[in-house]
């Protein structure tokens, strides 16, 4: 999924309909995105890489009006499967 597309799936998640956050939405899936690999996921060119980084930003966004919001579980659960994943792969060529 291309970054525009991301945008507006999140504002669709967001239900935002004007461009007048734009700007800040898209800082919010570059933040989301250097979260991501902070955990130690690798993000693919796939939906479920591209829904889960929509779905941080999402979370970060709606944080910023409650400071003591605590993540999602459904999100945290969709990053350990993620990086368990990635990390238990057994490559190809062995």
């Amino acid at each position: 999924m291309d970054e525009p597309a991301k945008l507006q799936m999140l504002k669709a998640d967001l239900q935002l309909l004007t461009t007048a956050n734009d700007l800040y939405l898209v800082q919010l899936l570059e933040q989301a995105a250097v979260a991501i690999s902070q955990e130690g996921i690798v993000l693919r060119d796939d939906v479920q890489s591209s829904m889960v980084q929509v779905q941080y930003a999402a979370y970060l966004f709606r944080k910023r009006a409650a400071a003591d919001a605590s993540m999602p579980r459904f999100l945290r659960y969709q990053l350990n499967n993620m990086v368990f994943s990635q990390k238990g792969a057994v490559p190809n060529d062995v």
